[in-house]
């Protein structure tokens, strides 16, 4: 760490204690604020990034103190293929909170977006303030440190013993984060990261905003056209996160996790998933079991009691609870694609005789394991901690969570314990946006919903659109969470909206190129977006 960073961060820390008079997002003084230069560089020396230049810019930590200590954001931008004709710069998110778009932009920006739209674009990710090399909200003082305390934590905690020590770890969890990155957390929030999109808009030298937001992703770019509305050319928001839900301005005092419904969402998908196997036939393998439904819950109700030691091939062994095959299948009903690796984990896990181990790991719990791995810290995940609001009730949890599982039997509990770390943190971002959501963005706006989505529940969909004076809103009549990697249609839409602006009629449909059993060959474009997609 150089001396100049060391001196930085104290001086971060040192401003996060002082009470400032709360200023609104709307009268920040964002022109005063320095515009980056950015000295674009090689992305190292793998050669899988040779198509990329990489960059870092300081920012503002605090707006409201635009000459005061700074936050570095680390970006990567894939160069345009045809730059005669460049349009600008396409920024993306790809959703969490706690998504790194550096990561996302080097590892799937090549497949993901038509030739047409990266002829005409510099596609441009970046890592957003506190998440992944973007001066990280770590919670313990080392990696290791943290893996160690968060070891024998489960996904959510089954049972009344399971849940009070469930809400101890997390005020334990919370008082490391609030000791370790207390300066970065009280500049968190989103409306923070919008107006630093905004200075890297200027940065590129872009008149106005392309954007394309994922999840997480449009509840950023519902921000941004909140406070730059007349600084937006182009904005695709796919899979919508609803304002009023996230941000609990809708008045419901329920807990983060409840508002957001994706128990709701999760459960509608995990039927869809059951019904599509049973349609499937031959195609899916837990139809040679019996119905599929009957074995799946069957084997969840014998988890409960009877966790399968699973073997893994790097030689290390997963505990498969309850809670935790719960949680691996929410993380795979995001892509339709995975469907069949889902299918045949169920298969494994019921066929697995109680008293022994399973004689090898199904693919879906191999993927489980690797994405435990990919964030930097938990602390890029508490966002909503210091922007949306808490219910001040962690000891009703409990009772949240009953009530959610009955509506959505397994998921409805698993999504319900999601922020329960921020009942405890007692940070806030004084220059968080919480609403009103209506905007005044002239231009037209596309906005995708897919039919069974478990993150981004379907209903909020036109709710979302209904925020902007002209959405046009698409529903793709399908399965798993985004339209990325599975239809052709929507893909069609995006690039003739971001090349040509010309938008679809509202209301419009599409479907997907593939049922969820259909034969799949070749590698798939969900596999690669599992791993940072999983669980967020």
């Amino acid at each position: 760490m150089t001396p100049r960073t060391i001196l930085r961060r104290l001086s971060a820390a040192g401003a996060a204690v002082i009470l400032l008079a709360p200023m609104t997002p709307m009268t920040l003084a964002h022109a005063s604020s320095v515009v980056p230069k950015i000295a674009w560089g090689s992305c190292g020396t793998d050669p899988k990034l040779k198509p990329f230049q990489c960059a870092s810019v300081e920012v503002p930590t605090d707006y409201d103190h635009p000459n005061g200590p700074t936050t570095t954001i680390v970006l990567t931008r894939l160069p345009a293929t045809d730059p005669a004709h460049r349009i600008g710069t396409l920024f993306t998110n790809p959703g969490g909170p706690g998504g790194p778009g550096v990561d996302f932009i080097q590892q799937a920006g090549q497949q993901i977006y038509t030739p047409e739209v990266r002829a005409r674009f510099d596609i441009l990710g970046f890592d957003p303030r506190g998440v992944g090399h973007s001066d990280p909200a770590t919670c313990y003082p080392t990696a290791a440190d943290e893996a160690k305390a968060l070891a024998n934590v489960p996904p959510f905690p089954v049972g009344p013993k399971e849940e009070r020590r469930f809400i101890v770890d997390a005020a334990k969890l919370a008082a490391h984060c609030r000791t370790t990155s207390p300066d970065r957390l009280a500049h968190f929030s989103t409306a923070n990261v919008a107006r630093d999109m905004d200075l890297l808009r200027q940065a590129v030298g872009d008149a106005k905003l392309s954007y394309v937001g994922y999840s997480y992703g449009t509840y950023l770019g519902a921000t941004y056209a909140k406070l730059f509305p007349n600084k937006v050319r182009a904005l695709v928001l796919d899979g919508t996160l609803s304002p009023e839900w996230y941000s609990g301005s809708n008045g419901d005092k329920a807990p983060v996790g409840v508002r957001l419904k994706q128990g709701d969402g999760a459960y509608d998908t995990y039927e869809q998933f059951l019904a599509q196997c049973k349609k499937a036939g031959a195609n899916c393998v837990l139809n040679q079991l019996g119905d599929p439904k009957t074995v799946v819950e069957s084997t969840l109700e014998r988890l409960k009691t009877q966790p399968i030691d699973v073997p893994l091939p790097d030689g290390s062994t997963l505990k498969v609870t309850y809670a935790v095959a719960v949680a691996i299948t929410f993380s795979n009903l995001y892509d339709p694609a995975g469907f069949p690796a889902l299918a045949e984990m169920w298969a494994q896990l019921a066929g697995t005789n109680r008293a022994k181990a399973a004689k090898s790991a199904p693919q879906a719990l191999v993927e489980w394991n690797r994405r435990k791995e990919d964030y930097t810290s938990v602390g890029s995940v508490l966002q909503p901690c210091v922007e949306a609001k808490q219910s001040g009730r962690p000891l009703a949890y409990p009772a949240y969570a009953a009530a959610a599982d009955k509506r959505a039997p397994h998921f409805g509990a698993y999504r319900a314990w999601v922020g329960i770390q921020c009942e405890f943190l007692g940070i806030r971002d004084r220059d968080a946006f919480l609403g009103p959501w209506p905007n005044k963005v002239k231009e037209p706006v596309l906005v995708f919903g897919t039919r069974h989505d478990p993150a981004t529940p379907y209903e909020a969909t036109r709710p979302y659109a209904d925020l902007y004076p002209d959405a046009r809103m698409v529903t793709v009549e399908g399965w798993g969470h985004t339209t990325i990697g599975k239809s052709t249609c929507a893909d069609a839409m995006i690039t003739s909206y971001l090349t040509d602006l010309k938008a679809p009629e509202d209301g419009a449909t599409c479907s997907q190129d593939r049922k969820p059993f259909d034969p799949t060959p070749g590698a798939r474009v969900g596999d690669v977006l599992r791993a940072w997609s999983g669980g967020r």
